[in-house]
């Protein structure tokens, strides 16, 4: 009886992630700590890009691997663990990720994303799109 109660709960939520078109990715945003919710909003506004390919499975600044298929980014200007809302001024398309990892000092763009983050904004096939950053909480 237990299994058969499982069983109906997983299959379940799985009907209802698909017909809410939400990824199983998209659940795995668990914090061990509460960010501090900003009130004054910071927006910046700049070029957005996406991660190569070639960096999958490599080490981010904040210790974690890299995946594409997570909604993660790069910055420069915003702290480690800092989540914002990118919002693709072309397109008006928005997602929501994490900052865990910086950019190349060098490099002019203010944010770069997860092949996932860019797939959701719709500019892969560009490569570059100019976007609007909000920050939505920073780390304690």
């Amino acid at each position: 009886m237990k299994k058969i109660i499982l069983f109906s709960l997983v299959f379940s939520l799985n009907i209802f992630l698909c017909v809410a078109n939400v990824s199983s990715q998209d659940l795995l945003l668990v914090k061990s700590e509460a960010p501090k919710v900003v009130e004054n909003t910071i927006v910046k506004y700049g070029i957005a890009s996406f991660y190569a390919s070639k960096f999958n499975g490599r080490q981010t600044s904040t210790g974690a691997i890299y995946n594409s298929t997570i909604l993660t980014a790069a910055c420069n200007i915003l702290p480690l663990g800092t989540w914002v809302k990118v919002t693709n001024l072309k397109n008006k398309k928005t997602v929501i990720v994490e900052i865990n990892d910086h950019l190349h000092y060098k490099n002019k763009r203010l944010i770069d994303l997860s092949r996932s983050a860019a797939q959701k904004l719709g500019f892969i096939s560009k490569g570059i799109t100019r976007v609007k950053v909000e920050v939505l909480s920073t780390p304690q």
